[in-house]
């Protein structure tokens, strides 16, 4: 977990590789900086920089790491700002976090890689709670609602009009749930975890709202998320079905600092409540450049028809310089490795809708032999949400979902630096 102080610089552990290449001279130091050796002394003095005596005790040696840290924030203050800026472009990491890393083979959560544990059947459950808590349970936990007789299930239905996507019902949700909530302020993560259990319970079951509180009723008193999910959005209980949904969930429940984390993670730095964190990760999938993604994919698949028409509907789009589908990743020139387990659910599971899922790969064939690159996770999960006969919407809402599971755990992070995230801007 980061720690961060009030000066904004990141402090790591007090030991550090004692290692000539880690340590610099005094000269060194102040040549690097391109500051005076008194500036250096000031900045030691004021804890902006750590020193440990030399080998012989009569000079002092200055850690490389602090040094480099304040000669970047010093060169952005001075003119250097797009160096900065462009770590929040796809750059370089802007925080440390021990939740998840993302390589060739896609994110890992702790350590452990995200398609592995799809592939070997991991609740969600369990996802979540190794991304909150480290560890990853040997069995499912069982994640108990309160009893809530007063929970207003058919007050919300009816503010919530008619052809609403599932996914906004959540942003409506979460703050009446937050309303009912008195002491979810400053609280602490032993009473914290029972609420983010219940609260993505709920919310799975709250995506029934448009199509009625029955339907979220019934929902709700499904024993897991990914059972819930699949009631709220009106798909069959198979067994196939949930094996499926379940492996959605845990690929998408956490991508290191998406956007929507990101918003999250500034949220909880400034001590929001768990419940406002949440919107605040709704409130930037609504974007259409994050969740509108699914939305994108839907439009192309329902203009292509059927299966036959997609190569004209790539080419014409093309010659327009129209958006075909949502491909490529900057993380994963080679393609996401978290699209092809979602495809091969889409293809397995009984499709009500097959002329759907065909015309979508039949667009995957011809934007491959076009060329293009291979598709994005979002992809993979509208292709497994029109195979499970799901309304439109219904690929984001299990985004919004899943990756609950990774905003809890990076506001939870968050916390535990007392460091407001407060970028600076830079005059154009």
């Amino acid at each position: 977990m980061s720690n961060v102080d009030q000066r904004g610089l990141i402090n790591q552990p007090t030991g550090f590789d004692n290692q000539p290449e880690s340590l610099l001279s005094g000269p060194e130091a102040a040549a690097l900086l391109g500051v005076k050796r008194e500036t250096l002394y000031a900045y030691t003095s004021r804890g902006l920089v750590r020193s440990v005596p030399s080998d012989g005790g009569r000079s002092r040696l200055y850690v490389r790491e602090d040094l480099e840290r304040l000669k970047a924030r010093s060169d952005a203050r001075r003119g250097h700002g797009p160096v900065a800026a462009s770590a929040l472009r796809w750059g370089e990491p802007v925080l440390t976090s021990t939740i998840t890393t993302i390589g060739p083979e896609g994110p890992r959560y702790r350590g452990q890689a995200a398609t592995a544990l799809a592939a070997a059947g991991a609740p969600f459950e369990s996802v979540a709670e190794l991304l909150w808590t480290g560890t990853l349970p040997r069995e499912r936990p069982t994640w108990t609602v309160p009893e809530d007789a007063a929970l207003p299930v058919t007050r919300l239905a009816d503010l919530v009009p008619d052809g609403a996507p599932p996914v906004a019902t959540l942003a409506l949700a979460v703050p009446a749930l937050a309303a009912r909530d008195p002491l979810r302020f400053a609280a602490t993560e032993e009473a914290e975890l029972p609420r983010a259990r219940g609260l993505i319970r709920r919310l799975a079951a709250l995506s029934a709202l448009p199509a009625g509180a029955r339907r979220a009723k019934a929902a709700l008193a499904e024993p897991t998320v990914s059972r819930a999910l699949l009631v709220a959005l009106g798909g069959r209980k198979t067994e196939r079905a949930e094996a499926a949904v379940e492996r959605a969930l845990v690929l998408i429940a956490d991508h290191e600092l998406a956007t929507s984390t990101f918003a999250v993670r500034v949220t909880a730095s400034t001590g929001a409540d768990l419940y406002a964190c949440v919107s605040a990760g709704l409130a930037a999938v609504s974007g259409p450049k994050h969740g509108g993604a699914c939305d994108r994919i839907e439009a192309v698949v329902a203009e292509v028809g059927r299966p036959e028409r997609a190569r004209d509907v790539v080419a014409a789009r093309a010659r327009r310089g129209d958006a075909i589908l949502e491909l490529g990743h900057p993380f994963y020139p080679e393609g996401d490795p978290r699209t092809p387990p979602l495809l091969v659910d889409a293809a397995r599971v009984g499709a009500p809708r097959k002329t759907d899922v065909a015309a979508l790969f039949a667009l995957l064939d011809a934007t491959k032999e076009a060329g293009y690159p291979p598709p994005s996770v979002d992809v993979g999960l509208v292709a497994l949400c029109l195979a499970l006969g799901l309304p439109p919407g219904a690929a984001t809402t299990f985004f919004a979902i899943g990756r609950l599971a990774g905003w809890i755990a990076h506001a939870l992070e968050q916390r535990g630096d007392p460091t407001l995230l407060r970028p600076r801007s830079v005059a154009s």
